[in-house]
């Protein structure tokens, strides 16, 4: 359930839609291979030190996880408080604009449609808390990563391993690392929150470390399905918003409706996750939640005009740069062990 709960987190619509594997992967051609590894050991690695922290210490908020890692800098402890509440807020809403640009882009209907039905749909699943959607996660992301097994394992076999090889270009650049590394940041960012609410669920140290090394393998595999998936797109990327859909209209029409079902899931279960933690990030006490929530379903509509790839490409490596920060601190213990080592 907890595995579930984590990869239903971090597999949202921008994952799915094939924007996230493109932008960070697939444009550095057989370095992006390289680097979907490289972006699972980071992931591996975090996910195990803070659920770890979670487990044994007095941690039940984001507000005391910080004053663990980041010690006695108070500064530094707000201001990355404030940058992980924007970031969870801004991801909310572009899931919420990812869902309405399904709809365009698959049905042709209007994306309003699509934007304000996730907004309402995240409201009333707000009201029923992180029991809730751990319950909802346990049963759809499984079907989510089954489908996407089946569909890039159909696209391996079709087109054959030594096609897969010469299609897929040689860049030689080491921006690859850079992108994989900040990959891994803006994820972590959204995801210590929802790590945090798991603190409930943890059982013991074999449980955590089973935990992190298994998510960073499934999600290390559904990232190389979908890197190939990218293969058969035969039109320019900028030209699409969410590329993996475009790839299933015209190579795997019989996943059309499976894989559509794919996305809604994908993006309703990261809207969610990362929706509850910013209101239990920012909510004083539970009779301010519905409040909070609303007004950040209702804000989520409001922005969704200005489109879902816009939002993915400018916001997120962006984010990413700012999460380097808290990895560095929680490799450290505390922020403030680094600049003591620095010193000696």
């Amino acid at each position: 359930m907890i595995i579930f709960t984590i990869i239903g987190a971090l597999v949202g619509a921008g994952f799915a839609s094939g924007q996230e594997i493109y932008l960070f992967f697939y444009r550095y051609g057989t370095n992006g291979i390289f680097g979907i590894f490289l972006f699972v050991v980071i992931s591996i690695f975090v996910i195990y030190k803070v659920l770890k922290i979670v487990y044994q210490y007095p941690i039940n908020t984001y507000k005391d996880f910080l004053n663990h890692i980041f010690s006695d800098k108070k500064i530094l402890n707000h201001f990355t408080n404030i940058i992980v509440n924007c970031f969870l807020g801004i991801t909310f809403f572009i899931m919420i604009s990812g869902f309405g640009a399904y709809f365009h882009q698959e049905y042709g209907l209007s994306k309003w449609l699509g934007v304000i039905l996730l907004a309402i749909f995240s409201y009333l699943s707000f009201l029923r808390n992180m029991n809730f959607i751990t319950k909802l996660n346990s049963i759809v992301v499984p079907i989510l990563i089954l489908c996407i097994i089946l569909i890039g394992g159909k696209n391996i076999i079709n087109l054959g391993i030594f096609e897969l090889t010469t299609k897929i270009e040689t860049k030689h650049n080491l921006f690859w690392i850079l992108d994989a590394i900040l990959y891994a940041s803006y994820n972590l960012i959204l995801l210590i929150p929802v790590l945090i609410n798991l603190k409930n669920y943890l059982k013991g140290k074999k449980q955590i470390l089973f935990v992190s090394i298994m998510t960073g393998i499934v999600v290390g595999i559904i990232s190389l399905f979908t890197f190939f998936l990218l293969i058969n797109v035969d039109i320019d990327f900028s030209n699409l918003e969410m590329p993996i859909v475009y790839v299933i209209q015209n190579k795997f029409m019989e996943f059309k409706y499976l894989y559509g079902i794919i996305i809604l899931i994908a993006i309703f279960t990261t809207a969610n996750s990362v929706g509850i933690s910013l209101l239990n990030n920012i909510c004083q006490n539970k009779k301010s939640f519905p409040q909070f929530a609303g007004i950040l379903c209702i804000t989520s509509i409001i922005i969704s005009p200005i489109g879902f790839s816009n939002l993915v490409k400018i916001l997120f490596p962006l984010f990413g740069y700012l999460g380097l920060i808290q990895i560095f601190a929680i490799g450290n213990g505390s922020f403030l062990k680094i600049f003591q080592s620095k010193n000696k």
